[in-house]
This record gives structure tokens, C-alpha cells and sequence, in this order.
């Protein structure tokens, strides 16, 4: 049987990073959580850049006016963009928060063991 080499030597970048280093991990499940807070980072911004998108859309259809009608469609997008905002910051404080339970609950886990 091959064993697992832990990560313990490899220097990364620690920005936004509140998971504590842990000797007793090994490499594959360390890289697994990174992939998961990366792609978490990445869907909180899309979500912000839906955003601002929407509000652009919004404002630039209230400012024509020519076309009065289109001035709600303007009021929709805005409200939406607010919408799409507020999912966004939840769904990224969630995973977040499960992220960190399963991280150490896992921990304890093997602790025990």
C-alpha cells in the first residue's frame, strides 16, 4: 500500500485564508478545500459583477425618454441587481460557514481516531 505523503512544506499564498494549516492532512483533501474556496470566491463574484451589470442596464434604461414604458423594466432590473447582490453574499457566508464546520469536524474526527 502507497502511503500518503501529508502537506507540510509547501508555501501558498494566505490571503483571505481562514482555515489553519494542518500537518495531518493530506495533499489531496487540502487541494480539494482549496478548489472549494476558490470556486466559492469565484461564484461571490459573479454574482457581484451580475450586479453591476443589472444596475448599468437599470439606469440606462430609466434615463431613456423616448421610451417611457421601458423605465420600469429599469426599476425591475434595479431591484433585481439588489436581489442578486444580497443571494450572492449569502450563498458565500453559507458555504463559508460549512466549509470551516466540515474542515473541523473532519479534524476531530481523526483526533479520536
Amino acid at each position: 500500500m502507497k502511503k500518503l505523503i501529508p502537506f507540510r512544506n509547501m508555501k501558498l499564498l494566505r490571503f483571505g485564508r481562514d482555515l489553519r494549516e494542518d500537518h495531518n492532512l493530506i495533499l489531496r483533501d487540502y487541494l480539494s478545500i482549496e478548489r472549494t474556496r476558490l470556486s466559492n470566491e469565484r461564484t461571490l463574484l459573479s454574482y457581484i459583477r451580475t450586479f453591476l451589470y443589472l444596475i448599468l442596464g437599470g439606469i440606462a434604461l430609466i434615463q431613456l425618454n423616448n421610451f417611457y414604458n421601458l423605465r420600469y423594466l429599469g426599476i425591475l432590473a434595479l431591484a433585481l441587481s439588489i436581489v442578486f447582490l444580497v443571494i450572492g453574499i449569502y450563498r458565500f457566508i453559507l458555504l463559508k460557514k460549512s466549509l470551516k464546520r466540515f474542515y473541523y469536524e473532519s479534524r476531530e474526527q481523526q483526533t479520536r481516531n
